[in-house]
């Protein structure tokens, strides 16, 4: 299987954003439906060509900093059924920041790394202050065994506001990489907003470990970004009007896909 989670891979990683999970605000009542329409989802970013995916837990709005049972136990049976129905690797994102949760999910679905949004900055959040979890991240993940789960860590992470905002790009980026961190992830401040090239630049400059673009990447500024970037991930890019609850667009999807074959990225 391709090592898509490394310096000049190219790789460009869909997410698949769950349906509201149970207890959470917006819950449906509709169990079965957030594994159908995970599974939908991955199978269409699969055919479109997409290298790998993470499984999110994007719908459960406003987040709390770590998951409660129910979530847990939603977000493992979705993941467990993307895993069985596509053959690219996949990651897990327990939203907002809950890595033991994240590890715990990938070590029972066998995943491939796992997202973790604050990994060493200490951030103000809807739910409160998040302090860094690296220290438990590393040592959960080595408890468990997990030696093969890479750790893709976002630094000074879209959706929040740094607590202490004189500590640079780059600060963020070194203490990532010295705390375990196998990936950077630089995005924009907002969901599909684009991650500045010269902020990639900035990071790619202190780091020996590959550094991904999260957010705002699409058919017109991939070359860009994958001229610096090592890879990318891409979830409302590939979905109609840019919104969330909207499943992934096969056709959004294979215009990206297709800008990177045409520019001889892939």
């Amino acid at each position: 299987m391709k090592d898509i989670i490394s310096k000049n891979a190219g790789a460009v990683i869909g997410m698949v954003h769950c349906k509201p999970l149970p207890t959470t605000m917006r819950f449906s009542g509709d169990y079965q439906e957030i594994i159908k329409s995970a599974v939908e989802d991955a199978k269409t970013l699969e055919r479109a060509g997409v290298d790998g995916i993470i499984v999110e837990n994007m719908g459960d709005t406003p987040f709390s900093a770590l998951l409660n049972k129910a979530q847990v136990a939603a977000l493992s049976v979705a993941a467990f059924a993307v895993k069985e129905a596509v053959k690219i690797p996949i990651g897990i994102d327990a939203a907002f920041n809950d890595c033991e949760a994240g590890l715990a999910i990938a070590a029972m679905v066998n995943a491939d790394f796992i997202r973790v949004p604050v990994f060493v900055d200490t951030v103000l959040f809807t739910d409160g202050i998040i302090e860094p979890c690296a220290k438990k991240c590393m040592e959960y993940k080595k408890s468990m065994g997990l030696e093969n789960v890479k750790i893709l860590a976002d630094i000074q992470v879209k959706h929040a506001h740094m607590l202490l905002p004189g500590i640079t790009i780059e600060q963020s980026a070194k203490d990532a990489a010295a705390n375990g961190a196998d990936a950077i992830i630089v995005t924009g401040s907002q969901v599909g907003e684009e991650t500045p090239i010269e902020m990639i630049e900035r990071v790619k400059k202190v780091v020996n470990i590959p550094v991904i673009a999260g957010s705002g990447v699409n058919a017109l500024n991939i070359k860009e970004q994958f001229s610096i970037a090592d890879g990318a991930i891409i979830g409302s890019g590939f979905k109609p009007d840019g919104k969330i609850e909207n499943p992934i667009s096969y056709e959004l999807t294979k215009k990206v896909m297709d800008a990177l074959r045409m520019r001889g990225i892939l």
